[in-house]
């Protein structure tokens, strides 16, 4: 093992969620994806994927364009829509990148490979030379006229009969099982409990503050727990407890919350974190099940609006998946706020009618306040 060993997020061709359509012409499976598409994208992000051969051969093609006189990227604002033309190849490293924040991506199978498919079966497309792209076949659907699955595709798909079948027309059909899909492949949510800070202005460790008969870091822990699928500490790695497997020390150095979140993700790049600090007495379970009642998993992050900021507060904060790259992305432009991650980000917002629950505690004062109104 040449370099180190880290966990990858579940990623397709192009997304998490991505389905290759073939077995019937190009015209047919464009016609089907905007059908699917109309449906669902109300509720998800979908993106489509094809190519267009003819484009090639044909010279006005690139009438116009600056990319006709050099350029390598042409930029437009369309006004109802933003446009990208590139030149030059793009890997698979480059789709993953381009297609982060989809939440569905259909793809024309005639030309693109999906980790999952859906199979049209057309007699006037054999799919008999394309079985090694049939990995993981989804659904199989019947064009007009047909109704029979061919014995080579039958001797092929090993869980033939556990695969849903119905016509191509019936779209509403179709798109419910995509979306059944998509409810059942939703990233669970743990918990991160941010304890690894100096505690400066307090000058004593906030995390071990008593405030309802145990460590704050402790109580805050049990919190999560109860509303995530599995709580952890963010710590220090000074601070790390090698007995103790709930523990996520710090891999992004000198960062504060940012390296933790971040950290967090590296652990686990498959599931949301909702992080907290541990300096928040306020809070309580129903606030923080009121945040994860109101995830938008299509966003970047599910946030509480503070008053007191006019910002999202980003220290109780649901952040998806898709929320590392977008992290990773603004560290390498030089930024390591969480705050400004989320403020010119795609954001789900949830506004508290009693605020006060998002109130910190960094000093001496601020505790004996804070004593005060928890008695």
């Amino acid at each position: 093992q040449k370099h180190a060993k880290i966990a990858r997020p579940n990623l397709g061709k192009f997304a998490r969620n991505e389905y290759a359509i073939l077995g019937t012409p190009c015209g047919e499976i464009k016609n089907l994806a905007q059908l699917i598409s109309t449906k669902l994208s109300d509720k998800y992000k979908i993106a489509y994927v094809d190519a267009d051969h003819k484009s090639a051969d044909d010279a006005s093609n690139m009438e116009g364009s600056s990319l006709n006189t050099g350029n390598k990227l042409e930029y437009i604002d369309k006004i109802d829509f933003h446009r990208f033309d590139e030149m030059g190849d793009i890997n698979e490293f480059g789709h993953k990148r381009k297609f982060i924040d989809q939440d569905l991506v259909l793809i024309n199978g005639n030309h693109f490979e999906g980790n999952q498919q859906i199979l049209v079966i057309d007699s006037r497309k054999s799919l008999e030379k394309k079985l090694s792209k049939l990995t993981n076949v989804s659904l199989i659907l019947f064009h007009k006229g047909e109704s029979k699955v061919p014995d080579y595709l039958r001797s092929h798909l090993t869980d033939f009969d556990d695969i849903p079948q119905y016509s191509i027309t019936d779209t509403t059909a179709v798109a419910s099982f995509i979306q059944q899909k998509l409810g059942n492949s939703l990233p669970p949510v743990h918990g991160l409990v941010l304890a690894g800070g100096q505690s400066t202005r307090m000058k004593r460790d906030k995390s071990q503050i008593n405030y309802f008969g145990k460590g704050q870091k402790e109580h805050m822990f049990d919190l999560l727990n109860e509303v995530t699928d599995q709580a952890y500490y963010s710590v220090r790695e000074d601070q790390t407890d090698e007995s103790n497997t709930l523990q996520i020390p710090d891999t992004f150095v000198g960062l504060g919350p940012y390296g933790a979140i971040l950290s967090a993700f590296r652990s686990n790049p498959n599931t949301a974190w909702l992080v907290t600090a541990c300096d928040q007495p306020f809070l309580t379970k129903e606030t923080l099940e009121l945040l994860k009642s109101r995830r938008n998993p299509s966003k970047v992050a599910t946030a509480f609006y503070n008053p007191e900021t006019d910002f999202p507060e980003p220290l109780i904060t649901l952040w998806e998946p898709r929320a590392y790259a977008h992290l990773l992305h603004f560290l390498s432009l030089g930024y390591s706020c969480p705050r400004k991650v989320l403020i010119n980000s795609d954001v789900e917002i949830v506004h508290l009618n009693d605020p006060v629950v998002l109130k910190n505690v960094n000093t001496p004062e601020e505790y004996e306040e804070a004593l005060k109104m928890l008695s």
